[in-house]
């Protein structure tokens, strides 16, 4: 009998050309097993955007002179058109500046807040004196306190694959001018991670995971054993999706909060070009449908953790049956970091091997048939 397939690949940020990386670690695989599973009858549909909202964008944009859209709108071409001469086929690959993610990502805080899974908090954040602003997460770099990695990120140490916070960082710098920022007081809202854990996330990831790669489910459990706490998933930015609650409009809501919504959003974009608007709920509410994640290792914590939090706190948008709920992940088969010359590749870094250069020298069957194998 043919099942209901939903291929969702990690959405790259439009800030820097599409790398072999970026290829071998998603988008081809997650193409590969779609095809395999249209070849096999099922219903196949396959999703993924850029991100239009990664503070990666705004540093580009800084740095270019130019506006967060700009920068994206001329990534976003590019992107599609380097995915269509290498043969990736997507059924939708959109972006999340659309009217629609807008309004679906509000919809699911909403939800969250009326579910009872936000709350409000006062933290401190990185401020640069000098700019007179706060400092998004990854516009501040330093030494890691995990790994001593000098070059670890806000938000994340690439070297251990820690998730971290500015605040961590060990000797914090601004990646715009290199001044020392201060710790300044702003107020947010959080995702309680506590509570969605009490409420069945610690649980699901115990059961019928067997088919899970080991390094995948293993570091889900791990980051969930060691104990959760509330992630705030808003920030004081001027480009993204604001905040829909009274008087919050001058913030937005954090980028890793609002990008892995994108999966849902590009779907019922999808069900809406296709004249079908509901066509959409078979792949989120059929409790037969299989969601799989084709993700890099980063993501890992994103996609096995934070997303099926969201999910199980949303429970159900868009229906009116109160028996179902949304899908959680059926698989997220995330893939280990592609060296070149002993170092990760790394798009902001500018160290890769770029996709559009690579095709311009050979045939994309050859190419794709090498980065599998390779």
């Amino acid at each position: 009998m043919a099942e209901h397939i939903l291929v969702a690949i990690a959405w790259p940020y439009a800030s820097a050309n599409i790398h072999a990386g970026n290829v071998t670690g998603s988008h081809l695989p997650g193409d590969i097993y779609a095809r395999y599973h249209r070849l096999a009858g099922d219903h196949v549909l396959m999703v993924s955007g850029s991100d239009s909202h990664g503070t990666p964008v705004t540093v580009v944009a800084d740095q270019e002179g130019q506006s967060p859209r700009q920068v994206f709108e001329r990534f976003h071409h590019d992107f599609l058109e380097l995915f269509q001469r290498l043969g990736i086929s997507y059924d939708l690959f959109t972006h999340t500046d659309t009217e629609n993610h807008h309004r679906v990502s509000q919809d699911f805080f909403l939800a969250l807040l009326e579910r009872g899974y936000l709350y409000k908090q006062v933290q401190e954040q990185m401020y640069s004196e000098k700019q007179k602003r706060f400092l998004p997460d990854r516009y501040v770099e330093g030494t890691c306190p995990v790994c001593g990695y000098e070059g670890a990120r806000g938000d994340q140490c690439d070297h251990c694959n820690t998730l971290l916070d500015p605040k961590d960082l060990i000797n914090p710098r601004s990646k715009m001018d290199g001044s020392t920022p201060v710790l300044r007081k702003t107020e947010h809202f959080f995702l309680d991670l506590p509570k969605l854990a009490e409420m069945g996330l610690a649980d699901w990831l115990q059961q019928g995971k067997e088919h899970w790669r080991p390094n995948v489910i293993n570091f889900a459990r791990n980051y969930v054993g060691e104990g959760l706490r509330g992630r705030p998933i808003t920030r004081d930015l001027a480009w993204g999706i604001p905040v829909p609650v009274p008087e919050w409009e001058d913030k937005c809501l954090y980028v890793w909060f609002e990008a892995v919504i994108g999966y849902f959003s590009a779907s019922r974009e999808w069900a809406h070009d296709q004249g079908q608007p509901e066509a959409w709920k078979d792949w989120w509410y059929d409790p037969a449908a299989k969601t799989s994640y084709f993700v890099g290792k980063d993501n890992i914590p994103f996609h096995a953790v934070i997303w099926p939090a969201e999910l199980m706190g949303v429970a159900r948008l868009y229906e009116d049956d109160p028996a179902k709920k949304l899908n959680l992940p059926y698989d997220v088969p995330a893939n280990e970091f592609m060296n070149l010359e002993g170092h990760k590749i790394s798009g902001s870094r500018n160290w890769a091997v770029w996709m559009d250069e690579a095709l311009d020298r050979y045939d994309p069957d050859a190419l794709r048939y090498y980065l599998t194998v390779a």
